[in-house]
């Protein structure tokens, strides 16, 4: 029997007379009656958990599994404090998504929400004036917005008169969570100058016994622990090893149109998830590819139709995970790895909290998890060099971000994570779009991060294990995250020897039909736009055009051609004949522009290789071939920052006579940085070439 839908859990809560946990159990049935109906009854744990907040203000941290509900707790919470005339809640939440959702749910349940983010500016005004008015019981807002001094300063006064401060996926505040993120380190700041009187409730599924601990210490000494059992009957975890990339697609088409409902398919690369997408498109299903670059409007619309069923999936990276509230997604599918068993967790958790059975299936990626395990592994660190040097840029004179990335020579991302990182330890501060020295010195702790690298490692090993399938799936999850109660559970594929369908491998003419949609899929060299400071040239970099690779990434679907690729030089192989024939030929249908000349980079290691590239495409596009261009050993390594590569391949590179007039394909084996194909395209343009179109046969990330 479901509940009036009139009526809102105020309308139904019983007067605030009694002791904290009569109080408490009145607030927790009002709102699960509202949101679920009069059959729904507390879970163990969530009574416990708002009586604490309710009795002598305490501090709490509450670790349970996914869809346990614990947003249940601050609703509830909420009520009853502002029954007893207390301030607005305000809940600091990682992402929009989780936002939006929050604030949908308050409304269900009776409570006056509002969320104070970057999407939405134009509202600042309003809400806050309705915060000063006391018409807002919950303010939602994200850490980064404690980094923004005009919202700090208005948002001052809510914070120091709030009845309840909650800290939602609590685990990014410790150093060993999964998703450690910096901004959420001014939240610990802001417990330590916190009234005392003001209860706080901090959340999360995903806490091992050192996040607890930490998690405990950085909220005081008194703080309550409720922390149930992580394990979910309702999700069947399976494991299907040894498939290739092309496979691995396959797989995931044959079996989404097996299963009800919706869910979400997560990928580890931008590219990758794009080529699934676009895949599984191909096959009939209904899906939308969900990243990082998504634009907030479009990832929006993306969340609702998967939410109103409308898509049979979501294929998307980390970027939809912690707070997307779909309580009866069917099924969660990872082609990859996370390097975490707590980010696996976090993530297949997504599935099946209001029904039954759902299905978590992860598809390892042998060929590369292991090298994208290594790179995140370091990815959010700092680099002490990178870090010491923006400190002495900004002694000199205060800089914008675009200043420091141009003079550091790193891609914007790792430019904003140092500062990000830098600007929580107060060793810089900011001003408007400006950067400057903080008010405090910096040093590398450099016994923390090899702790942090220690143990990601450590959990790096434990996905590894659990791709091999080794043993009880959610055993072994949960024993990552150190439950006292993890066993097996009867229902992996571990448990049972049973697989979903299509079981061990997919259709072979679903492959067939996968690895044609990747050597379709162009994998697009993008130019580079703009010169290194310092170096010999400066300003917009013009001439070299958008090219093509062979190989990107994990999902070009002739994958296998790179295997002889530290082999000796030599003549190529059928395949790889085969794949600059076909990538050429498409191109050359698409969009590649008439060829004058095909010219060949040098290259001291495999000239043959690249000179066979050359003849091969020449005869493609109809065009000779011109070996205008020599070079000299390099002594740096390719991987080295961008302005001494850039001095290196100026003092390297050189013509041989002159250069082909009109449009030049340029040709290499394989390329990471670009540089070398940039510097060439520079010298042939500035020696009478029109345009330069690179062709590569591997691009590395």
């Amino acid at each position: 029997m479901g509940n009036d839908p009139g009526q809102s859990a105020r309308d139904i809560i019983t007067p605030m007379t009694a002791d904290a946990t009569t109080r408490a159990a009145s607030a927790v049935q009002a709102v699960l009656t509202t949101m679920a109906g009069t059959e729904a009854t507390p879970r163990p744990g969530q009574v416990d958990a708002v009586a604490a907040l309710l009795s002598a203000n305490q501090r709490v941290l509450v670790v349970q599994a996914t869809g346990w509900g614990k947003s249940a707790v601050y609703w509830a919470a909420t009520l009853a404090r502002r029954d007893e005339g207390a301030g607005p809640t305000i809940v600091i939440s990682p992402l929009l998504a989780l936002m939006r959702d929050q604030v949908a749910a308050a409304e269900r349940v009776g409570i006056r929400a509002a969320t104070v983010n970057s999407a939405n500016r134009d509202d600042w005004d309003l809400i806050f004036d309705e915060l000063a008015r006391d018409a807002v019981d919950v303010l939602l807002v994200s850490p980064e917005r404690l980094t923004h001094p005009d919202f700090m300063a208005r948002a001052m006064p809510a914070l120091r008169s709030s009845g309840l401060l909650v800290i939602d996926e609590a685990h990014c505040i410790s150093d060993w969570g999964f998703d450690f993120r910096p901004d959420y380190q001014r939240i610990a700041k802001l417990l330590v100058h916190l009234d005392a009187s003001i209860p706080v409730l901090a959340t999360t599924a995903t806490a091992t016994s050192r996040v607890i601990d930490d998690l405990t210490f950085q909220l005081g000494p008194t703080t309550k622990v409720i922390r149930g059992p992580l394990a979910r009957r309702s999700l069947s975890l399976a494991v299907v090893p040894g498939l290739n990339a092309v496979e691995r697609f396959a797989w995931v088409a044959d079996a989404i149109g097996e299963f009800d409902g919706s869910g979400i398919i997560y990928g580890l690369t931008i590219d990758g998830v794009h080529a699934l997408a676009a895949f599984l498109r191909e096959e009939g299903h209904e899906v939308e590819a969900y990243t990082g670059q998504t634009p907030p409007d479009i990832r929006e619309q993306i969340e609702a139709r998967l939410r109103a069923n409308d898509l049979k999936a979501v294929v998307a990276t980390s970027a939809l995970g912690m707070g997307y509230d779909k309580p009866d997604l069917a099924f969660c599918l990872h082609v990859g790895s996370p390097n975490s068993p707590v980010a696996y967790y976090q993530q297949v958790g997504r599935a099946g909290r209001a029904l039954e059975s759902a299905v978590g299936v992860l598809l390892p990626a042998a060929e590369s998890d292991q090298r994208i395990w290594d790179y995140f592994i370091t990815a959010t660190l700092p680099d002490p060099q990178e870090a010491q040097r923006v400190l002495t840029l900004l002694a000199e004179r205060p800089m914008s971000t675009v200043q420091l990335e141009s003079q550091l020579n790193r891609p914007r991302s790792r430019v904003e994570i140092l500062l990000k990182q830098l600007h929580v330890d107060a060793a810089v501060s900011k001003s408007g779009s400006t950067w400057e020295l903080g008010a405090r010195p910096w040093e590398y702790d450099e016994a923390k991060y090899d702790r942090v690298i220690r143990l990601r490692r450590r959990e790096a090993e434990i996905m590894s294990a659990y791709a091999r399938a080794e043993r009880c799936l959610m055993q072994l999850l949960i024993e990552a995250l150190d439950d006292p109660a993890a066993q097996p559970c009867g229902t992996c594929s571990v448990c049972t020897g049973r697989l979903p369908k299509p079981g061990t491998a997919p259709d072979p003419s679903t492959v067939q039909r996968a690895l044609a949609a990747m050597r379709r899929r162009p994998n697009v060299l993008e130019p580079r736009k703009r010169w290194p400071t310092g170096g010999p040239w400066k300003g917009k970099i013009v001439g070299m055009e958008k090219g093509r690779a062979i190989v990107r990434g994990e999902a070009s679907g002739w994958d296998h051609i790179t295997d002889g690729v530290e082999q000796a030089d030599g003549p190529l192989g059928t395949d790889f004949q085969q794949a600059v024939r076909d990538v050429l030929s498409d191109w050359r249908r698409e969009s590649l522009p008439a060829i004058d000349a095909v010219v060949p980079m040098p290259n001291l290691e495999h000239p043959r290789r690249v000179s066979a590239i050359a003849e091969l495409a020449a005869g493609i596009v109809g065009a000779p071939v011109r070996e205008v261009l020599s070079a000299s050993p390099l002594p740096g390594p390719p991987s080295q920052p961008s302005l001494p590569r850039v001095r290196e391949l100026e003092q390297s590179l050189s013509l041989l006579g002159s250069a082909p007039r009109g449009v030049v394909l340029l040709v290499d084996e394989s390329t990471r940085t670009r540089w070398g194909l940039t510097v060439a395209a520079h010298l042939l343009t500035s020696a009478g070439t029109a345009a330069v179109v690179p062709f590569a046969a591997f691009h590395g990330n």
